[in-house]
Formats: structure tokens, sequence, C-alpha cells
């Protein structure tokens, strides 16, 4: 089965692959350093600092 790199958009087949679905091990590796330098982000609520603190009691 040929498939395409999500790397580099070469293409690489699955069976025969042990970098799967990367095409080689440098495509694989980068990213990986993507992830590890929080390139890849997925949208979300802010976070608001000021919400997360316990309210204090003014005795």
């Amino acid at each position: 089965m040929k498939i395409t790199c999500p790397g580099c958009k070469n293409s690489t087949t699955w069976e025969e692959n042990p970098w799967r679905p990367f095409c080689s091990e440098r495509c694989k590796m980068i990213d990986l350093g993507r992830w590890a330098k929080e390139d890849y982000r997925i949208a979300g609520a802010d976070d608001d600092k000021s919400a997360q603190k316990p309210h204090q009691d003014e005795s």
C-alpha cells in the first residue's frame, strides 16, 4: 500500500517501512522535535490564571 509521508509529502510504502507513517527516520525525528517544541497545538479555551486561584475570605 502506498502512503504519503506527513513530513515531506514523499510517497512511501506501508508494509516494508519501519518508520511508518513517515518515509524515513529523519522525517520521524523532525516530527518528534515539533511535538517537543509544542509547535502542534489543539485549540481550546484559554487558561485564566486568576480564575484558578482560590477565593480568600476577608475576616
